[in-house]
């Protein structure tokens, strides 16, 4: 038999988020297809800022207005 090797391609994304006092951008790694939500719930920033509130917060991309289940490319910068 073949043996089948499934191999998943990361991509670099950062995540970008801003108020009156704290800045944090986060360089994290995800595979294909991932979305705008799973970026954010990876890169820890919702357990870092429990005031950050999915349902209320609007998100973007690179400044453009964007839904959670957007999905990213390579090099995105999500902003919430």
């Amino acid at each position: 038999g073949r043996n089948l090797y499934i191999n998943y391609l990361l991509m670099k994304i950062q995540v970008l988020y801003i108020n009156k006092n704290i800045q944090s951008l986060l360089d994290i790694e995800l595979p294909e297809g991932a979305s705008v939500q799973q970026a954010i719930e990876q890169s820890g920033l919702l357990e870092k800022n429990p005031n950050i509130s999915l349902d209320d917060n609007q998100v973007g991309i690179f400044g453009e207005l964007v839904s959670l289940e957007t999905v990213l490319n390579e090099g995105d910068r999500v902003e919430v």
